[in-house]
């Protein structure tokens, strides 16, 4: 890369964790990456002083209602940067002319928009929303090929198969891939019966053993909705058909995935759980650069271990394969569910194993249809949320 071309990055989701990893990969190497855009949700206070850190050209907030604070914050701490605000402008400079490369971060359906519009523009993508590509797989994939762009996952599980497979995102059948084997910490449930789930709180739910994640990650990796999410996901990034995608759980969370050959060969890609790893590699790639991670001494650490997951306790996994399997917005259906039932357990209106009781109920009420445009997706997406609150309003 030019040194003095640094690559000109978008941040959408920068006041999260995925933002600070990524900001702080930024920080290490100012001739390779300038943060240009930094957008945030709500938390008008963090992103003025992220602004501050980083001086980009553009700030956005998602809440118009916040745009004037966000000035006049940016304004007495001397930092020059134009302003904006709302989902349409976040969008806009996903795909404007301030970024080459777009961190989409967003948590949930609300990422969808900015992360097709990064696509469509034929910037690199640098994927941890997830949801995005759950929702629209297909009109993703499709807005790519449009825009001529680049993705690159950077959810740890994703990035470790993209690192196993020649090429980053090959043909399976021609690369001769057997199996893709993504693995699961098991949250911090992990061997916990049924009955010992029935009373477990917000708090123990987000009390995640190795992942320092926001609130509503952490109850979708407790539930392991989080890595049902990610099977959809690898079956849209590398088209695996669902037979070929396999869990297990890796409580050491160390072998991030796996990718099984035909000829017996297993490749793994380890390191430590940080996730600067994953997006100091999709930032510079095909190059290598420090992430300020620490080296993985294998020696000095627990033995590696591996088990099938419990799909009768965790029934959020086996719901996602169902929706894999139904596919068309199936998937769609089952992250929205999810969605309005996380946040009703968090907010202590349902208890924690009536999170699949509800998913399950909605794709239930509504069967899978074709994916066929944006505006289709987000009609369905919101009527299995308003069939998601009847569900929650007839259990209260």
């Amino acid at each position: 890369m030019n040194a003095s071309a640094p690559r000109r990055v978008a941040v959408l989701g920068a006041t999260g964790s995925i933002g600070g990893s990524t900001l702080d990969v930024i920080a290490r190497h100012p001739a390779r990456f300038r943060a240009s855009v930094l957008v945030a949700h709500r938390n008008v206070e963090a992103l003025a002083a992220l602004c501050a850190a980083h001086r980009p050209e553009l700030a956005v907030i998602a809440d118009p209602a916040l745009e004037g604070e966000l000035a006049r914050r940016l304004a007495a701490a001397g930092v020059r940067c134009e302003v904006a605000a709302g989902m349409e402008a976040i969008a806009a400079a996903a795909a404007g002319p301030l970024c080459d490369t777009v961190v989409a971060a967003i948590v949930g359906a609300a990422g969808l928009d900015s992360t097709l519009a990064a696509a469509r523009a034929g910037k690199r993508l640098l994927l941890a929303n997830k949801e995005s590509i759950v929702m629209a797989g297909p009109l993703l994939l499709q807005a790519l090929r449009e825009g001529g762009g680049e993705l690159i996952p950077v959810d740890s599980e994703h990035n470790a198969i993209f690192q196993c497979l020649p090429g980053g995102r090959p043909a399976l059948a021609e690369a001769g891939v057997r199996r893709l084997i993504l693995t699961a910490s098991g949250g911090p449930f992990r061997g916990r019966t049924r009955a010992e789930l029935a009373t477990v709180g917000p708090d123990e739910a987000c009390r995640h053993p190795k992942w320092s994640m926001g609130r509503k990650i952490s109850v979708d990796s407790a539930t392991l909705m989080n890595k049902g999410l990610e099977v959809i996901e690898a079956h849209h990034l590398f088209g695996a058909p669902p037979a070929r995608i396999e869990v297990l759980v890796h409580p050491q969370s160390l072998v991030h995935s796996l990718v099984e050959y035909a000829d017996g060969s297993v490749l793994a890609q380890l390191g430590n759980p940080d996730m600067r790893t994953a997006l100091a590699h999709a930032l510079a790639w095909p190059e290598r650069v420090e992430a300020g991670v620490a080296p993985l001494d294998l020696a000095a650490g627990p033995p590696l271990a591996f088990e099938r997951p419990d799909l009768d306790t965790f029934r959020c996994l086996a719901l996602a394969f169902q929706a894999l399997h139904a596919g068309g917005d199936a998937p769609a259906i089952l992250n929205a569910a999810n969605e309005v039932a996380v946040e009703a357990f968090l907010a202590g209106a349902i208890p924690f194993l009536a999170i699949a009781d509800v998913v399950e109920s909605v794709l239930a009420e509504l069967p899978a249809q074709a994916v066929v445009d944006v505006q289709t997706l987000v009609a369905r997406d919101r009527a299995a949320r308003a069939a998601a609150r009847r569900v929650l309003h007839g259990a209260c």
